[in-house]
């Protein structure tokens, strides 16, 4: 039951944490986040979910960056 409390507050303060990062910023941390998860799933295959949530952050990071980036110069 603690658990189920315990993650919306979690959320919550991650997500506040947010308000103040630039489109480059948000960007970059949305990629990151969706490639630690999806290179943690592809990586589980393989039995290496952490390392492919490590390459998977790192590509997905910089590729939110360089999205973030392109559309500032516009």
């Amino acid at each position: 039951m603690r658990k189920l409390l315990v993650l919306p507050v979690v959320a919550a303060l991650a997500l506040g944490g947010c308000a103040d990062m630039t489109d480059t910023q948000r960007t970059a941390a949305t990629g990151a986040a969706l490639g630690a998860a999806s290179g943690a799933l592809i990586g589980s295959f393989s039995g290496n979910a952490g390392w492919g949530a490590l390459g998977g952050a790192a590509i997905g990071g910089a590729g939110g960056y360089m999205v973030g980036r392109s559309r500032e110069r516009r």
